[in-house]
């Protein structure tokens, strides 16, 4: 009998050798990296409440925006990404969140089922839009309407399939939008169709949120980005989106209300250490949807220069927000259609 145990406890260390050796030959890689931004605004009315986009919310003050560390690691077929922000934009970001929840910008799993098909499961940045969190991510340092009244994240489970060269397919399921949490609220039905030419100089991306999170509210969203590589130094991006909210009362369902938006982003590059960025957008929120308090349409036209060096991006910029209503407050305290302010950024990334 103890020879057959021992006989038995031998072949399955043996087994147990041989898979712990097939594990240790998969390909692995982890790499870390991170940001760092301040920034400095004027608003030329001094009244900071003529702010109405996102991580900007200052008037003649030295500020921190956000500290970041991202950590992915992957080996065979799995990987995680842990994606944490320290600072009033992480805070922002996860203005839905407490304690240290408010730190996790991203913390996903996915698992590559085969070439074609891998799911994830977790907390990401929205598929929404053409900006992102990140500053380090932007040439243009204020947000757009856009960005600020879209959803920031999605918390649940998505599918990616590859349908071509080019193109994937992804479709989840997620809590209403922004919930790291959501017990007891109904799904959101997350979409994107991405897809692009042999050269990656065009790219096109048509993107949908959906659901009806609390039984009296439906949200539906229909985004479409596109970018376009002109030439090594000049560059063409498109943002054009649409939200309605429609609400039950009395067990009928009332008229949808919607804004909408559009963006477009040019940039040229003099050389790799000097470029200019140009956002006009025109954001239209007449039904008074969002909490921008426009109650109409504004232009908003945003010029950014990035001076690099290394590491580093210096972002001088301007911006002109233009409203077809008095939403905005001169100094002397008088409404006004219109307000321009000044920010000077720094950006470190690595």
């Amino acid at each position: 009998m103890l020879k057959k145990i021992l006989s038995t406890s031998v072949g399955v260390l043996s087994i147990a050798s041989v898979i712990a050796q097939s594990d240790s030959t998969k390909a692995s890689s982890f790499t870390l990296s991170g940001s760092g931004d301040f920034y400095y605004r004027y608003d030329f009315s001094k009244d900071v409440t003529n702010n109405r986009t996102s991580f900007t919310n200052s008037q003649n003050s030295f500020e921190l925006g956000m500290a970041s560390l991202k950590a992915e690691h992957s080996i065979g077929k799995v990987s995680m990404v842990a994606d944490l922000g320290f600072g009033r934009r992480a805070e922002e970001f996860s203005y839905n969140d407490a304690n240290t929840m408010l730190a996790i910008k991203q913390l996903y799993i996915s698992y590559a089922i085969s070439p074609k098909v891998k799911l994830t499961a977790g907390s990401w940045a929205t598929h929404v839009g053409y900006e992102l969190v990140d500053a380090a991510a932007n040439k243009n340092y204020s947000m757009s309407y856009m960005f600020s009244y879209g959803p920031f994240f999605h918390t649940g489970l998505k599918a990616e399939i590859t349908t071509g060269k080019k193109s994937v397919l992804m479709i989840g399921l997620a809590n209403p939008t922004d919930l790291k949490s959501a017990t007891g609220a109904n799904k959101f039905v997350i979409g994107q169709f991405a897809t692009g030419t042999a050269n990656d100089k065009l790219k096109l991306y048509v993107n949908y949120q959906g659901g009806n999170a609390d039984g009296v509210t439906r949200l539906s969203q229909v985004d479409v980005v596109a970018t376009y590589a002109a030439t090594d130094k000049f560059s063409v991006g498109l943002n054009a989106t649409t939200q309605s909210v429609q609400a039950k009362i009395s067990d009928k369902w009332e008229s949808a209300k919607s804004w909408w938006g559009t963006a477009v982003y040019l940039g040229y590059s003099f050389s790799d250490k000097f470029g200019l960025n140009w956002r006009n957008e025109i954001f239209n929120d007449k039904d008074a949807v969002t909490a921008a308090g426009i109650g109409g349409n504004v232009f908003a036209s945003t010029l950014s220069a990035n001076f690099t060096i290394d590491n580093l991006v210096i972002i001088p910029e301007v911006r002109l927000d233009n409203a077809s209503t008095n939403a905005f407050m001169k100094s002397s305290g008088i409404a006004t259609k219109s307000y321009s302010s000044f920010i000077l950024a720094a950006v470190y990334k690595f």
